[in-house]
């Protein structure tokens, strides 16, 4: 399995910078941006890469008390236990040009009792001098040293980010042959998530009710089937982001379920057959896919549609139609209430597994691609037209390929799709993301 991804929390008072640091750090706006406090809605993942180092960020809401140091929001407590339990490393942000505040100073109370790392990040500091002689208040937090940063200036990022890399670096796990496969069953509130893991495991290990948001939390079990080891994860149930108020209990389990995704060797993705594939579900899919983790889309509930013999495949086609920016998913029909084809679930999880870790020689591949690109050649970008110099693979987790190419830049995505598509036809690659590097390689008499 490939190395776990660290994460780092960024937690703080509203208003802090918060989602700011986060934009300038992935350098791309992914969160929510205002001069009012208390704008972030959605705790949001997006991953960064620093001197070779990979690690996720997440971005949270702001922690609010009150006079006696109570947290205002009742469920305050249990989001930031969640937000500190998933987290590799926390980012304690303070604001340089208010000062501390007596929010940070309960923040700070908290985090010192907390058994991971806390780096201690003071923002707007775009004035070193003034930050300097104000320096002493901030060594009051008993936090450590604390590093001095301006996100619109772009200043002091650097030393930064060498902190976090040198506090991350311990957590990367290495690869090991015979851990077990994680096993990550996704989907909306109520599509059956739980009763198809207690039929699977022969037994009521997940509380199953008829209403929806009964798990509230990730749950792993390890089992085995077919002689192989896997951990089987229940998740809460996701519905759309707008329907989940911010701040609450739920909001925080939709949180760890897409960390869960993060983490997962394997997606089963649980359909209502009764609602059909939803925009929800799309989402879910398409947050998969980002990841790289192959999918099994589980249509649940077949024993309650009426069926004819065209039913299957309408309802096919109209998946395929929702999931066209994935036609490679794994479908499977099952009913958990009686039981039929659940224990199918488990043989097409081991196939996109397997899939996802295709082996293809360089001599095999250049053959291929060679193929393609002589049956239907780049088009033009200008006067301009890409030459295909050489291929090979150089990862599997998903199946990951570098081309090396005259000029990656006037390389179409629609042409990397065509390639996707053939190469998919060649070699079965089922319920599997695969990605193409393109790499820069001149050769004499290329034309720049």
């Amino acid at each position: 399995m490939d190395k776990r991804i660290p994460l780092v929390a960024i937690v703080g008072r509203p208003n802090v910078g918060k989602s700011t640091f986060m934009n300038t750090i992935v350098g791309k706006k992914m969160s929510i941006v205002d001069d009012q406090p208390g704008v972030t809605r959605d705790r949001i993942y997006s991953d960064a890469e620093w001197t070779g180092c990979k690690f996720s960020l997440v971005d949270t809401g702001g922690l609010d008390f009150d006079e006696k140091g109570n947290v205002y929001n009742v469920h305050i407590k249990e989001q930031v236990d969640i937000a500190i339990d998933l987290a590799d490393c926390i980012l304690f942000l303070t604001d340089g040009l208010v000062g501390l505040d007596k929010d940070d100073t309960e923040i700070a109370k908290y985090l010192r009792r907390v058994k991971k790392p806390v780096i201690l990040v003071v923002n707007k500091v775009d004035n070193t001098k003034v930050f300097q002689d104000n320096l002493h208040e901030f060594y009051r937090l008993g936090i450590g040293e604390p590093f001095a940063i301006s996100c619109t200036q772009k200043s002091g990022l650097g030393d930064l980010l060498d902190k976090i890399v040198e506090s991350v670096k311990a957590v990367s796990v290495d690869d090991e042959t015979d851990a077990p496969e994680r096993v990550a069953i996704i989907g909306k509130p109520n599509a059956g998530k739980s009763s198809i893991v207690n039929k699977l495991l022969g037994e009521k290990r997940v509380m199953v009710s008829e209403h929806a948001g009964t798990t509230r939390d990730s749950i792993d079990t390890p089992f085995k089937v077919h002689g192989k080891s896997y951990i089987l994860t229940d998740t809460a149930g996701i519905r759309r982001k707008r329907s989940v108020e911010t701040q609450t209990i739920e909001h925080y389990s939709v949180i760890r379920a897409l960390a869960v995704i993060r983490d997962c060797d394997v997606c089963v993705l649980v359909v209502d057959a009764t609602e059909g594939l939803t925009e929800q579900d799309v989402r879910l899919a398409g947050y998969s896919q980002e990841m790289g983790k192959p999918i099994v889309v589980c249509i649940n509930k077949w024993d309650l549609i009426e069926k004819d013999t065209h039913t299957i495949n309408a309802f096919e086609k109209n998946i395929l139609r929702d999931l066209a920016f994935m036609p490679y998913y794994k479908s499977i029909y099952i009913s958990a209430l009686t039981g039929q084809r659940v224990g199918e679930i488990m043989k097409a999880v081991e196939t996109v597994l397997a899939n996802s870790k295709t082996r293809i020689t360089t001599g095999q591949l250049n053959t291929l691609i060679n193929q393609f690109v002589a049956m239907t050649q780049p088009p033009f970008v200008g006067n301009r037209r890409a030459k295909f110099l050489y291929s090979t693979q150089v990862g599997i987790s998903p199946p990951t390929f570098a081309l090396f190419v005259n000029e990656k830049d006037i390389v179409p995505s629609t042409y990397l799709r065509y390639l996707e598509n053939n190469l998919r036809k060649s070699i079965d690659l089922t319920g599997t993301p695969i990605k193409f590097l393109l790499r820069n390689r001149s050769t004499k008499g290329d034309k720049k």
